[in-house]
């Protein structure tokens, strides 16, 4: 996969991070591959926007999806008319996806949910699935499953409140109430910390040989030394390392609920449908601009930031991305079928 954006330089959001953004490809033998490979190495964090605009679909871009990949987990945010296709011609696999968050119920952000599930049903899925949003949730998702063909499999549906916590094996997801015309979520994603790095001279000193033990305490046993006494993680094992740390906004103003969610985020997506000038466009109809965008992602001390759901209004998205870099130098503007990999934060 080619590792540029046209006319973009490869890390736009921030040069000093190890960060990697990818263009699509059409060439399909290579992403069957890369999804063939994806499917053994789910190791990673991994964002794929599969649809950047708001309001409606444009020639530039679809409405509102994002695809996050947390280790041996697919979660999908939002699915805006057409996601489903916008899955196909990604890395992911729309049959992967554990789990689909809707941050609120306008038809941008959920029009495509119907279809998907639908497909997913054509082509077999039998594991269970997850969909959480905000209140009325749980009708919307039955109001959906009355207009098609019984599935085969379950479809979970959860209604959730501001402050609501959902407890995966590997990351937690936060919801918190963003100010929006309807009931709207903003979503963080925050891996469980990491053990803290391994001291190999203390374990050394310890009586302990390099090889299988050394991988043991890295993993939390305790092992013993030559001389046989014990030897615990503790004792060579530095401070616990917080994971790695995403915030999707859905369609919000500024508001303090975001930037406490956003604290410290890796990657920070945010309602950025409006450019600097529209600001009372944005109040009115309850968005941000770009410039507002990047106010919060500073505010919050957030690594970079993902300018998401663009007005129909700009074909190019490019002088939204120079404001924003104004305020906030680690800001970019996202683009369908982008992919961004999070690195860990040290």
């Amino acid at each position: 996969m080619r590792c540029e954006y046209p006319d973009r330089p490869v890390s736009p959001c921030d040069p000093g991070q190890r960060t990697r953004i990818c263009a699509p490809t059409h060439d399909h033998g290579r992403r069957r591959l890369a999804v063939f490979i994806s499917l053994f190495l789910p190791r990673g964090v991994k964002v794929t926007f599969l649809g950047t605009g708001g309001t409606y679909p444009c020639p530039e871009r679809n409405t509102a999806a994002i695809s996050l990949r947390v280790q041996d987990e697919l979660l999908l945010f939002d699915c805006g008319e057409g996601t489903q296709r916008r899955l196909m011609e990604s890395e992911e696999s729309f049959m992967r996806i554990s789990r689909i968050f809707l941050s609120h119920h306008h038809g941008d952000h959920c029009y495509g949910l119907p279809g998907l599930l639908q497909t997913m049903s054509l082509n077999g899925r039998t594991d269970p699935l997850d969909i959480s949003g905000p209140r009325g949730t749980r009708a919307l998702i039955g109001a959906f499953l009355e207009l098609g063909n019984r599935l085969t499999f379950e479809v979970r549906p959860r209604d959730l409140l501001d402050g609501d916590r959902i407890e995966a094996p590997r990351f937690t997801v936060t919801a918190a109430l963003a100010e929006h015309s309807s009931p709207d979520l903003a979503f963080s994603v925050e891996e469980l910390p990491r053990p803290g790095r391994f001291n190999e001279p203390r374990a050394l000193e310890l009586g302990i040989p390099k090889g299988p033990l050394f991988g043991r305490l890295q993993r939390g046993e305790s092992v013993k030394a030559k001389d046989g006494s014990m030897v615990t993680p503790e004792m060579v094992l530095g401070a616990a390392r917080r994971g790695r740390k995403f915030v999707y906004t859905g369609d919000t103003r500024p508001c303090e609920a975001v930037v406490r969610l956003s604290n410290r985020a890796d990657l920070l997506v945010h309602d950025s449908t409006h450019a600097g000038d529209l600001q009372e466009k944005a109040k009115e109809f309850m968005h941000s601009t770009c410039v507002e965008a990047a106010e919060v992602a500073k505010e919050a001390g957030a690594a970079r930031l993902a300018l998401f759901h663009f007005s129909p209004r700009y074909e190019d998205p490019s002088p939204l991305e120079a404001q924003a870099r104004q305020v906030f130098p680690a800001a970019f503007a996202s683009a369908d079928l982008m992919s961004v990999d999070i690195p860990f934060p040290e």
